[in-house]
């Protein structure tokens, strides 16, 4: 297992969500809790990191109790497309996929016979009903609308899209969509069901240190916890990347170091103990 073998200094720590900074009942754990309020206490930023609209993290930032601190001020949502700054309830960094690559992924999708959503910080807006769209909405608890004239509806552009089906669809239709919009979004897949398109050049890893530096942090004195492929720039771009022992084997490689202890068992809490602390 890969562990720090000295103290660590650093000034920001970005926290996934689900399956990282969440047990399997989507709660923050108390001892969890406690020791990212320690972290604010002695100075460090603590930035929750999410796929997640900016209203589906909140409940979180109101669990910590740190959001009133300039250590708690600040979330990543939709993937790193929104830095949002809970002190003026104001995005500070906004990016959108255009229209015409929505148009173009939805169509592309619509010959795989799958649905598409795109979202706004309250609703999901789905062009069809479905499982892992339902799915969705009861993990993010968004508000689900079903949207007439979908096509439509992209154009203006959104934060992110979602293509939401069986993972043994979605495996299938990944290398496709990809190599049809060639470079023009961000492609990955958050979980197994979820299908993420994003803006090019964007992710958690870009807007981490797009805040970093904002707030005058070094990147060295950054670190990031998470578990999955959509974690996985932000675990390359920190100082220092921290997987979860219950995450995918390829995140495992891809971070500096791995958690003793999952999600379920405080793995946060005992690595910030043991190793910042």
């Amino acid at each position: 297992m890969k562990l720090p073998s000295q103290k660590l200094d650093v000034q920001l720590i970005a926290f996934d969500l689900d399956d990282t900074l969440l047990n399997s009942s989507l709660e923050i754990l108390p001892e969890t809790a406690a020791a990212l309020q320690k972290a604010a206490a002695r100075g460090i930023f603590i930035v929750l990191c999410s796929g997640r609209a900016e209203n589906a993290i909140l409940p979180y930032v109101r669990r910590l109790n740190i959001a009133g601190m300039q250590q708690g001020r600040y979330l990543i949502a939709l993937n790193g497309s929104i830095v949002f700054d809970l002190h003026t309830r104001l995005p500070i960094l906004s990016k959108k996929v255009s229209g015409s690559v929505l148009a173009a992924a939805f169509a592309e999708a619509g010959k795989y016979g799958l649905p598409a959503q795109v979202y706004d910080p309250s609703t999901i807006y789905a062009s069809r009903d479905n499982e892992w769209t339902q799915k969705d909405a009861n993990i993010s608890r968004l508000n689900l609308k079903i949207q007439d004239n979908f096509a439509e509806f992209l154009a203006p552009g959104h934060s992110k899209m979602v293509i939401p089906a069986a993972p043994e669809k979605i495996a299938e239709f990944r290398p496709h969509l990809i190599k049809t919009l060639a470079g023009a979004a961000d492609i990955f897949t958050s979980k197994p069901y979820f299908l993420e398109i994003v803006p090019a050049d964007s992710g958690k890893g870009a807007a981490l240190l797009w805040l970093a530096e904002r707030l005058g942090i070094p990147r060295e004195k950054t670190m990031a916890f998470g578990d999955g492929m959509n974690d996985e720039s932000m675990l390359r771009r920190a100082g220092y990347g921290v997987a979860m022992c219950n995450g995918d084997d390829s995140i495992k490689e891809a971070a500096a170091f791995v958690t003793r202890k999952s999600n379920n068992d405080n793995g946060i809490a005992d690595f910030l103990e043991s190793f910042v602390f």
